[in-house]
């Protein structure tokens, strides 16, 4: 398996989630939530600068991904059932309830935005083995509109 960054790709339809690590595979440089073309283009982008492997969630819509990113970089599919739960749980660990929404029991919390990216975060987690670290400087971006 070749060393350095790695990319964790939650695919959907409408929306992607992705993550890119850094070097060391420990922390989160980049968190996206994009259209599906536009997570096609950053992903391009990724593989020119040398990223070592890609983490896929094996749920509906995967096998076109694979097929199509496989000739390009190592493609690594993981389990995805129950991924989405388990990123809301983290959102909240990642960006703690403020205001209001600290007041609602944890499971009637729902994320002010699309998590895909945090779904895409734990497919990777769940391959490597370990968790990652997010801080200030994780650039996080969205799709316009959510």
């Amino acid at each position: 398996m070749n060393k350095g960054a790695m990319v964790g790709l939650d695919p959907g339809r409408s929306k992607c989630g992705l993550v890119l690590t850094d070097p060391t595979r420990r922390t989160v440089a980049i968190a996206l939530v994009l259209p599906p073309e536009q997570a096609m283009e950053a992903l391009e982008r990724w593989i020119e600068s040398g990223v070592g492997a890609l983490v896929l969630g094996n749920g509906t819509g995967s096998e076109g991904w694979r097929r199509r990113l496989e000739p390009h970089l190592p493609v690594l599919l993981v389990e995805e059932r129950g991924s989405t739960l388990a990123a809301r749980q983290r959102y909240w660990h990642l960006e703690p309830a403020r205001g209001w929404r600290r007041l609602l029991p944890r499971g009637l919390r729902l994320p002010p935005r699309e998590i895909d990216d945090v779904v895409a975060q734990l497919l990777l987690e769940r391959w490597l083995g370990h968790p990652l670290h997010r801080d200030g400087s994780t650039q996080l971006r969205t799709m316009p509109g959510r």
